[in-house]
């Protein structure tokens, strides 16, 4: 059994051990008096020793086997207006393929540290690394378009610099780990000004610190159309808000968002890593089929971690026995108001 402390050893003594001393005192002295209060003293020590064993902590020791890999996920999330299209797995958004293959990839590598960078009119770091997969899915969850109004157009090379901060810092803190990266995007490149598209830097230089991954593409050729979204549940997909426009062409009709994926094999032959067409919610076990979750953990990190369950249960059970039977002595001390008054109309 080992003491875990719920206070420091200091502050137990100085605040428990004055009440019991107070306490046996009071007992010896109710004892040599006769005055029936001992019985009382002594519970009420009873109480004091109660909560120092409860304040002590008792534990015992259990081991249990914990798993730890050393795989680094890092998803690069385009949320840009035209992931809102409507052409992903028979007119669904492509986003809602997103959120499905971000946590099936969080699934597929448990145990794995998860990062999550998004990109839109500009790029941002939501999740740093992290053990908690559950933060990831409620991320996920939560996922949606940027507001159209603050839209600056699509850039796949956008996240480029929050991605190398984050593989830099990655690498210099662990550079023994496997690093993986999956970028989802629709791979689409515009201003957002009707100037065309611009020639993106490239992702080649962030290849030596990359271990795998993937690069995973939304849409098609033929395109889909975008509902507007001002922040609110009323607009974006799924609602009857108006299409995003496109002011670009006479007549300003709906704009229409195709997949690049010229776009999206280069940045994967850049990275060093595969591209998959995603048009469905398919499984997507087979891009992380190469690492093996289970070798990584007895080569870097399964080991046998001793744990201590709390026992202070049984201290807390008396201090509640003696606490109940304090109330009730107390009780039966008070004056009964209604007693007195009956007896004095008797007399």
């Amino acid at each position: 059994m080992t003491l875990r402390l719920v206070w420091p050893l200091w502050v137990v003594a100085l605040v428990l051990l004055p009440l019991l001393v107070v306490c046996v005192l009071a007992a010896v002295r109710a004892r040599r008096t006769e005055d029936g209060s001992f019985a009382a003293w002594l519970r009420r020590g009873g109480m004091v020793l109660a909560l120092a064993a409860i304040a002590l902590g008792p534990a015992v020791p259990s081991t249990t086997t914990t798993v730890a890999t050393n795989v680094e996920m890092f998803f690069v999330v385009d949320r840009t207006g035209s992931m809102a299209a409507e052409d992903y797995d028979g007119g669904r958004p492509r986003l809602e393929g997103v959120r499905h293959d971000v946590e099936s990839l969080v699934g597929a590598m448990p145990g794995s540290r998860y990062s999550v960078i998004t990109f839109d009119s500009q790029a941002a770091r939501q999740l740093p690394l992290t053990t908690d997969a559950r933060a990831v899915s409620t991320w996920a969850e939560t996922l949606v378009q940027e507001i159209t109004y603050y839209s600056a157009g699509s850039a796949v090379d956008r996240p480029l610099p929050a991605l190398r901060s984050a593989l830099e810092g990655a690498a210099e803190r662990n550079p023994e780990n496997v690093r993986l990266v999956f970028l989802l995007s629709d791979g689409e490149n515009t201003l957002g000004d009707g100037a065309g598209a611009s020639e993106p830097q490239s992702y080649a230089e962030l290849a030596p610190l990359v271990d795998g991954g993937a690069v995973l593409g939304y849409g098609t050729a033929e395109g889909g159309q975008m509902r507007y979204y001002d922040g609110t549940e009323g607009t974006g997909p799924g609602t009857d808000a108006p299409w995003i426009l496109d002011e670009t062409q006479p007549g300003s009709p709906p704009a229409v968002s195709r997949i690049d994926e010229t776009q999206l094999r280069r940045v994967a032959e850049q990275l060093g890593v595969d591209y998959t067409h995603r048009t469905a919610p398919t499984d997507l076990a087979g891009l992380v089929a190469g690492i093996d979750a289970e070798t990584i953990a007895a080569e870097d990190g399964r080991r046998e971690v001793s744990v201590y369950e709390d026992v202070y249960w049984p201290a807390a059970a008396v201090l509640a026995v003696l606490l109940a039977w304090e109330a009730w002595y107390l009780a039966r001390r008070f004056p009964r108001p209604f007693a007195s008054r009956r007896g004095g109309s008797a007399a």
